[in-house]
Order: C-alpha cells, then structure tokens, then sequence
C-alpha cells in the first residue's frame, strides 16, 4: 500500500487525524444509507407494505424458498382447478419433477409474507432519500462556502444519526417515507463539507490519496450494513440495527465538533501554502459556478461519474435479491458481502488516488483520467464474472472488481477540485455529488423494466434469475464501460482546454496579433489544467 505509507510519512499527525474524523462520518452516513436495503424484508414485514411472495417456511422444509416460488410459477401454466397465489403457496407441500401438486393442509412448509420489495421499496430505497439529497446538497455546499464547515459537518451527522434512530420507531410506512427524507437532508451536508475540509489541509500531490482514504468509507459503511444489519436483525430484531447505528453517529458528531480545527480557506497546512479568501456576494458566486458547469471539460467530468454510479447504485440495491434468487440465503450473502467491498473497494479507492497522483506530478491533470478510462475497462469483466459464476466464484470476481473499478470515486472528485477555482471548491462538490446521485440514485427504477422485458423476450418464469441477470449485465458492468468511454472523451477536451489555454497565454504575450482571441471579442477561459486552483474569465476590454 505504497500510496498510505507515503500518505502517512508525510503528513502531519493532526492532519491524519482530521482525515480519520472525516472518513468515521463518511462510513457512518454510507451504514446509515445502506442499512435499510439489508432489513427492508424485516420491516416490510412488520409494517406490511410492499409486495409479496412464497416464501419456505424454515430451512429445515423439504422446499426452499426458491422451489416455492418456481411451483407457484409453474401453476399458473397448469390445468389445476383456479386458486389464489396465496392458497397455493399457503397449502403447498411438494413440487413432483412431472408438475402435479399434492396438497397436505396440515403442513405448511411454503408461506405467503412481504418480500420487501416492489414500488414502495424502490421510492424509499432511492427516489425519495437521492430527492432531498442532491437538492439539499447544492444549498448546503453554498452556505459551507461562507460558515465553519466542521460545524456544519458535525450538525449534519447527528441529525441523520437521530434520524436513523428515529427509524427504529417507525410503525407506518409513511413515518419511513418522513424518516427517509430526514436521512437524505442531514447525509447531504457530509461530503460538501469534508472533501472542502480535506482539501484546504492537503497539498495538490497527496490530495487524491488523501481523498481515496476519505472514501474507504464507502466500503467500510457498505460492509458493514450487512454484518450489522444480518447480525443484530437475527438476534435483537431490525429495529435495533437502526438504533445502534444511530446511536454511534450521535456520538461522533460532538468528537468531530471539539477535536477538528476549521482549517483556513484555500490554504494546504500540510505544505505551508496561504491564500486570501475574497468575499463576494451569493448572486455573482452562483454565477461563476453555473459558468464553471457549463465548462466541457466540468459538465462531462459530471456525466461520465453519473453513468458510473449508476452501475455501483444498481448493484448496490440489488446485490442480495440477485444473490438470492440464484439460491443464496442471507446467511451466505452476509458471509461474503461483509468484507469483500470493505477490501477490494478501500484498495482501489487508495490505489486509485495513489496512483494519479503520481502520475499527475509527471504528466498533468490529465494523467488522471487515463486512470478512470483504464480501470473501468478492466473491471468490467470481473462485474460480469459476478453475474455469471456460480457461488463462491460469483464473489471472489467482486474483488478484483471492487479493487479496479472503485479507482474512480476520490479521482473523479480530485480532477473536480483542480478544476474550477478554490472558492467554489465545497459547493462545486455539491452540485457534482447532485448530478451524479441523480443519475445514479434513479437509474434503480430502470431494472423492474428491463427485467420484465427480458422476462417476456425469453419466455421465462418470474421465478427465473435470468432476466434479473441480464438487467444487471446492462446497468452494472455495462455502465463500467460506458462511463470509460465518456472518461476517454473528457482526455480529449482536457487537451483542447490545454490548447486553449497555450493559445491565449500566447495572445496575451502579443496583444496586437490579429489571430490573438482577445482582439476577436471572444471570451476567454482559464483552466486548470496543470493542476492550479484558479480559473476565471477574461471579457475583451477594447
């Protein structure tokens, strides 16, 4: 791990510090996101909303649940007497290979319960927590621009904390929807405000490692929804997952609050550098970032993230409905889903940063994206290893997948920050985080369609994985590769900004050459291509 011993041997204690206070709040606020998707069946359950399906009574049944659920298919073709799906499940006892059904209605070992999924769980899951989210993200990022971030930071985790807890009470599905929406708001203040923090405390050269540690919480808080959730929904109930995890991030928030200093703005403690803040009002700041946006090089940059975190949303959501239709219990999802993206992603989130920064030393801002084009490529494969090999091998591609493809979360935001200018670092990171969470955090709403199409085209029964399989061929390593193709089309309009920016550095040189774009009256962009904070526009003055 060359890219954290260098990380570490070269930065401050404190400074270490501050990057674990905002990691502990990143792993928190991805634990709290996640957890429900892992008890949505407990909950669903309990306050009865959602669809349903036939379930094997325990696992000691002669049936499984997937037999159930193929039985209750196949009787929908046969030339049995006209029974409701909950009858049959309900009285169920024996599936014969040459399709007849024997009832015993005084063994139940099918049942007939909530499956904690449908429309309800999907609008929870995705639609209503990415709506308050990214909205509540650009607002935030604005106000964080001008206030103590570390504050800001602080409020924010323990109101999504207590939101969490909150959760644990619920008794209706609309307290969930309430609650969903509490999450969404409080979780949108986190990134803004720590990737600002991290990036006035680190130089230009540690900044994306420094940003790919930040990260891990992605993978530790994933992970960790389903030790959590698995473990304690077993023994204590899935209310108690929503308490205990609430209760940790109540905790951290004044920790974060008394130990972590608000670093001057536009500032790199860890290299000495210091910079004025100029003030400006809201207005002419909401201009400039709307400008920034508009850039080519910015708006693509925000495309292609949002097309990868549709892949990583869509498996995110689906990982243990895919894994269970193909005969996996929660049992054996949990047992490998708790370490592998804790272990493959945090590696590639560190690699990934590593990596870039080296080569942004030698080759420029750049350099980076080949890093994006390059890893997503590679991991495709693996991701579609995922989907096609039988258990313990479908997990074991999940390593090498993670450890490649999540190279791009910290050196996406680190080509973002080195792009547009520092006083609009915090909110540019929100409206970036805004447009990819609503590319990805809706693109979930696209696999029931593609599943049933898939379903129809092939002829099969709704008890059959495939169509699921192949939904999540398209929207999961097929996303891997779109979004290099669009990675590969930001190197190329990076080049043309650099070729922009040589020829106005030119002009500006020679003011009285004709072919100079200051006398043509054309507006001039600077970017930051070589990895300066500063870009603006220049207007003709003649």
């Amino acid at each position: 791990m060359p890219g954290f011993i260098d990380l570490v041997r070269r930065t401050d204690p404190y400074v270490l510090w501050v990057l674990a206070m905002m990691l502990a709040a990143y792993l928190m606020n991805q634990l709290d996101r996640y957890t429900y998707s892992i008890t949505s069946k407990d909950v669903s359950r309990e306050l009865m909303f959602g669809d349903q399906a036939c379930f094997s009574s325990s696992p000691d049944s002669n049936l499984t649940t997937k037999q159930c659920g193929n039985a209750l298919d196949q009787q929908k073709h046969s030339n049995l007497p006209n029974i409701s799906e909950q009858d049959f499940c309900n009285n169920l006892t024996v599936v014969e290979i040459n399709g007849t059904y024997p009832y015993d209605y005084t063994t139940e070992p099918c049942f007939w319960n909530y499956n904690g999924q449908g429309v309800k769980y999907q609008i929870i899951a995705g639609t209503y927590f990415i709506l308050i989210y990214t909205f509540a993200g650009i607002p935030l990022g604005f106000l964080a621009d001008s206030v103590n971030r570390k504050v800001m930071l602080s409020i924010a985790l323990f109101f999504w904390s207590a939101m969490t807890i909150l959760t644990g009470l619920s008794k209706e599905y609309w307290h969930l929807v309430v609650l969903r929406l509490g999450l969404g708001l409080g979780e949108a203040g986190c990134t803004p405000m720590a990737v600002s923090i991290l990036s006035d405390y680190f130089p230009a050269d540690l900044r994306g490692s420094a940003l790919g540690v930040y990260n891990w919480g992605i993978y530790t808080g994933y992970s960790m929804s389903y030790a959590l959730a698995n473990g304690i929904k077993t023994t204590l109930g899935w209310r108690y997952v929503f308490y205990i995890s609430g209760a940790i991030g109540c905790a951290l928030a004044p920790l974060i609050f008394f130990t972590v200093k608000e670093p001057q703005r536009n500032q790199n403690p860890a290299n000495g550098e210091r910079a004025p803040m100029p003030k400006e009002s809201t207005s002419k700041k909401a201009k400039d970032l709307l400008f920034q946006f508009l850039r080519p090089a910015v708006l693509l940059l925000c495309v292609a993230g949002g097309i990868r975190n549709a892949g990583g949303y869509v498996w995110a959501l689906n990982t243990e409905n895919f894994f269970e239709s193909r005969g996996q219990t929660a049992q054996d999802v949990n047992k490998f889903m708790s370490w592998i993206p804790l272990v493959g992603g945090s590696l590639g989130a560190l690699f990934g940063g590593f990596i870039s920064d080296r080569l942004v030393v030698k080759r420029g801002l750049s350099a980076r994206i080949w890093v994006l084009v390059i890893s997503q490529v590679a991991a495709a494969p693996f991701a579609a290893g995922a989907l096609y090999f039988e258990a313990p091998y479908s997990y074991l591609c999940l390593i090498p997948s993670n450890v490649i493809g999540e190279m791009w979360v910290g050196v996406t935001i680190a080509i973002l920050v080195e792009l547009v200018p520092s006083r609009l670092r915090t909110s540019s990171v929100a409206v970036y985080l805004f447009i990819i969470s609503n590319i990805g955090g809706n693109a979930n709403l696209i696999v029931p369609y593609l599943k049933t199409y898939f379903q129809n085209l092939l002829s099969l029964p709704k008890s059959s994985y495939i169509p699921l399989r192949n939904a999540l061929l398209l929207m999961f390593p097929g996303m891997y590769l779109l979004s290099s193709v669009l990675f590969l089309a930001e190197f190329f309009v990076l080049r043309l900004d650099k070729q922009r920016k040589e020829e106005e550095r030119k002009a500006e040189e020679n003011p009285h050459d004709e072919t100079s774009p200051l006398l043509s009256g054309d507006k001039v962009t600077h970017t930051s291509l070589d990895g300066d904070d500063e870009a603006g526009l220049v207007q003709n003055q003649s």
